[in-house]
């Protein structure tokens, strides 16, 4: 089994970073094998609405110019996915936002290869919005009819500084939980 986790901070070590690999440490206790992807900052397009995806049926978005096919790509390959985010007024960043709008349509288009894959968000904010980013990860999720596990608390944590997530000590332990509940539902799943 495999999980891809795409980290949407333009940090790429930082706290978005520091909690996915918290996740991995988990999975790969449970022999899941695991890879992340950074996606923040690298220029990548939103979605335009050209309903490409829907008429070629090749798995593809029709902009070619930016990692998201390979991204999504990935997503299909994958049994779980993550996507991780910082908070950016209240919300995802707009690398992250990309994959998921491009994502999610290249998947109902072609045969909604999606479904029923396990997705988790994880959250990093520096004081508030991380609950609507959270949301927003999970409205994806969701539509697409992937399965969604459960941690002991939301799978966020609050840091501004490079490291400074990792005196979060709740947010460690929920990132933990998140990843055996996450290998628990890969192997049900499977």
């Amino acid at each position: 089994m495999k999980v891809v986790a795409f980290n949407g901070s333009p940090r790429k070590d930082g706290n978005t970073a520091c909690l996915i690999n918290h996740v991995f440490e988990a999975l790969q206790k449970e022999g899941t094998e695991t890879e992340l992807v950074q996606l923040g900052g690298n220029l990548m397009h939103g979605c335009v609405a050209c309903y490409e995806c829907f008429k070629r049926k090749n798995g593809r978005c029709a902009l070619e110019d930016d990692m998201v096919n390979g991204c999504i790509e990935k997503m299909r390959q994958a049994d779980g996915i993550i996507l991780a985010s910082p908070t950016y007024f209240a919300d995802v960043t707009s690398e992250t936002k990309a994959l998921m709008d491009r994502g999610g349509f290249v998947s109902r288009a072609n045969g909604n290869f999606l479904r029923r894959k396990v997705g988790a968000a994880v959250v990093v904010a520096r004081r508030a919005g991380a609950i609507h980013a959270f949301d927003t990860i999970n409205h994806l999720f969701l539509i697409s009819e992937m399965i969604v596990p459960g941690a002991n608390y939301w799978n966020l944590a609050l840091a501004r500084e490079k490291g400074e997530v990792e005196k979060d000590e709740e947010a460690i332990r929920t990132m933990k939980t998140l990843g055996e509940n996450m290998a628990w539902l890969l192997k049900k799943v499977r």
